[in-house]
This record gives structure tokens, C-alpha cells and sequence, in this order.
């Protein structure tokens, strides 16, 4: 009778360990099918809004990287061919060692609302506006150049909490303009925390996601980054009224003061529309912003 129900028990444990086996196999085959897509490549999928393929074979292109090699401009249902090749660009550099238009993103982990994509373990975030600003830019003629470097590495590294954000956004200002004495402008995008209501405008029946301006009273120079700054919003106003929700000016306890804005009085941040916004809202005042930043740094 002992020896059966150790017969019993022994079973009983073989097979409660085929179970555990089968369930970590099952599982780590769901992980790895999981697509794993670049910002950029994402990037490239979010600008075609006609979503005329199916989702597997869209994203079957962008991991054989064909996305890649195929030009933006023509898979985005927008028209915006008329910012292209604008005349009169005084600040254009076209060497490709020379850029004066640096993109990056302190908080790099804001994700907009999540995608048709979803399912494929993407999620737009605010990088993505950089590889879209970074296009239109480079066709205009202003060589731009993206930050693809981790921040959350930096962070890591360095043992230092989320609060150090611009701490470790500030080594990469200062790595890039070593290697890139050219660059001017240097622009930080970001997302706001507020719901949609707060933060989407319809412009001639096109739905934006509205923009809102940072400036830190506790650089000792911020009356250059504000002049800076007010030209960009004014000319915002002035081509989509009400896109832009102003600038805030912060200071005091709390709050990070500087954001890196001594770097340059060219360096600004933008908040593009909040975590509620749609991938064709972000894209939609994306373009806007582009148009109004060329616009001032071509008086």
C-alpha cells in the first residue's frame, strides 16, 4: 500500500513538472513571436495613416527592413510637399557633417495613445515626432540630426532616478555639440500629462493635438530662450490659432527650473498633445510646428 502511493505521489510530481515545463515553453514561444519594431521603422508605419495593407504584412515589411528603405513622404496621405523645398532657406548647411537642427527627448518613455499596432508590442511614443520633424526638416534643407542614444541607460549607469532626466539629457547636448560644431537649434519634445480635452484643437475640420511651451526662469539667460521660444508660439498663433496652449514659465521648488536651456538660446522644449492623442493628431500638429519653426528661422 506504501509503495503505491509513493508510485502516486511520484507520478503526480512527474506530470505537475511536465505541466511547469510545457507552460515556460508556451510561454517563452509567445515572447519571442512578439515583433520588436524600431521608433523609426514605427514611425515610418504611423505616417502611412491609409492603413490600405493588412497589419501582417505591414509589419512583415518593416522586420525585413523594407520600410526602412522606403522615402516617408511617399507613404503619408498628408500633402505637405508644399513645406518642401520652400525658397529662400538663409540657414540651410547641406554638407551631412554639418547640421544645425539637433532632435532629442528628455523623458523618452511618453507614449501617445496606443496604436493599431498594438498587438505587436508597439506603442507610439515621442520619438516618433523627432524621425518625422527630422524628414521634413532634411528635405527642406536644414540638416537635422536625431538622439537615438538610451536616456534610461544613462540613468542606469549612473544609479540615478527619474529626476535626473535632464541630468543625463544634458551629456548627450554636450557629447553631440563636440562632434557637431554646427549645430543651432536644439529641440526637446515632450508630452503632456493632461486628458484629451485638454489638449486636442480641430483646425478646418483637422483634429491637432495641441502644444504647450516650456521656459525655466532659472536660467540665468532665460530672456534669450523666451524671445526665442514667444517667436515660435507667435507664428503658431498666427497659422493655427488656438494650436498652442502658450509658454509656461516655472521656477521654484519642485520643478527643474533650467531644462537644459542654458545650453543655447536656441534650445527650446515643446509638449506635442498628451497621452490621450491619436498617432494622425501628434502627426498632424507635427507638421504644423514644422512649418512655424522653419518660418522663424528663416526671417
Amino acid at each position: 500500500m506504501k509503495n503505491l502511493k509513493k508510485k502516486l505521489r511520484i507520478k503526480r510530481l512527474f506530470l505537475l513538472t511536465m505541466l511547469l515545463i510545457g507552460v515556460i515553453i508556451s510561454y517563452k514561444k509567445m515572447e519571442s513571436s512578439k515583433i520588436k519594431i524600431k521608433d523609426k521603422e514605427f514611425t515610418n508605419l504611423i505616417i502611412n495613416n491609409t492603413y490600405n495593407y493588412q497589419k501582417e504584412n505591414i509589419v512583415k515589411q518593416v522586420v525585413d527592413n523594407t520600410i526602412r528603405k522606403t522615402d516617408p513622404i511617399k507613404l503619408m496621405k498628408y500633402d505637405y510637399q508644399k513645406y518642401i523645398n520652400t525658397n529662400d532657406t538663409k540657414e540651410v548647411i547641406n554638407e551631412e557633417t554639418n547640421p544645425i537642427i539637433y532632435l532629442y527627448n528628455t523623458h523618452q518613455s511618453e507614449e501617445y495613445k496606443p496604436s493599431n499596432y498594438a498587438e505587436f508590442s508597439v506603442n507610439p511614443t515621442v520619438i516618433m515626432n523627432n524621425y518625422i520633424l527630422e524628414d521634413i526638416f532634411n528635405k527642406n534643407g536644414y540638416k537635422t540630426i536625431v538622439e537615438e542614444k538610451s536616456i534610461k541607460e544613462v540613468l542606469n549607469n549612473n544609479n540615478w532616478n527619474y529626476t535626473n532626466s535632464y541630468k543625463a539629457s544634458r551629456i548627450f547636448l554636450e557629447d553631440t555639440i563636440i562632434k557637431y560644431p554646427s549645430l543651432k537649434y536644439f529641440i526637446d519634445i515632450h508630452r503632456d500629462s493632461v486628458s484629451k480635452d485638454k489638449t486636442t484643437i480641430t483646425i478646418k475640420d483637422k483634429n491637432y493635438a495641441k502644444v504647450l511651451f516650456i521656459v525655466g526662469l532659472e536660467n540665468p539667460k532665460y530672456q534669450d530662450n523666451l524671445y526665442f521660444t514667444e517667436r515660435i508660439n507667435n507664428k503658431i498663433n498666427e497659422l493655427y490659432p488656438g494650436l498652442s496652449k502658450g509658454i509656461y514659465k516655472k521656477s521654484g521648488p519642485g520643478v527643474n527650473g533650467i531644462y537644459n536651456q542654458d545650453f543655447s538660446p536656441y534650445t527650446i522644449l515643446i509638449e506635442i498633445g498628451g497621452y490621450e492623442n491619436t498617432t494622425t493628431e501628434v502627426l498632424n500638429t507635427t507638421i504644423a510646428f514644422s512649418k512655424c519653426f522653419m518660418e522663424v528661422i528663416n526671417e
